[in-house]
């Protein structure tokens, strides 16, 4: 069994109240992304399937596609890069990094056994980009559907590298 670092104590009430209201299962961005391919006419999806490495979000055991859906904060997004708790900093780049760690290996499971694994993250369900997110992961479903793909990662709705740029030396310039 892995030893873990015990949880310190929350450096308030309030931020004690915060962070048991996060949940685990049937997030908002969860329930998008369900609603987004209920409308596309893809159903029979699994949810949480245990049969499946890592027990995705969305599984498409017919069509071998796992979707995960990440939420910024906790699996630290590439995209958006969330600030980091300022108290308890140790405890929290530990529980980051396991975090990581979890996702690189059951992602590495399921490609192993020949899955398509489609990463959304929370902030490409945002307004204004949620309906080009959700075109990815819809074609790509449709596509392993149709025949069956290789083993591949695809991080749906991920802007070019080159905005990324821009976008945090933006953010950047603003703090400043």
């Amino acid at each position: 069994m892995v030893a873990r670092a015990r949880v310190p104590e929350a450096s308030s009430e309030a931020t004690r109240h915060v962070m048991q209201a996060n949940r685990s299962k049937n997030t908002g961005p969860e329930l998008a992304v369900r609603a987004a391919l209920r409308a596309a006419g893809l159903t029979g999806y699994r949810l949480h399937w245990k049969k499946a490495p890592g027990k995705p979000d969305v599984c498409f055991p017919g069509r071998r596609v796992a979707i995960f859906i990440h939420g910024c904060f906790w699996h630290r997004c590439p995209h958006c890069a969330p600030s980091r708790p300022k108290t308890h900093a140790q405890f929290w780049e530990e529980k980051f990094a396991r975090n990581r760690a979890r996702d690189r290996r059951d992602v590495e499971q399921l490609l192993a056994a020949g899955w398509t694994v489609l990463v959304v993250w929370e902030c490409q369900l945002k307004r204004g980009r949620a309906e080009a997110t959700m075109a990815r992961v819809v074609t790509q479903a449709r596509r392993a559907s149709e025949r069956r793909l290789p083993a591949h990662v695809l991080d749906a709705g991920a802007p070019p590298v080159w905005r990324l740029r821009a976008a945090r030396a933006r953010r950047r310039a603003r703090r400043r």
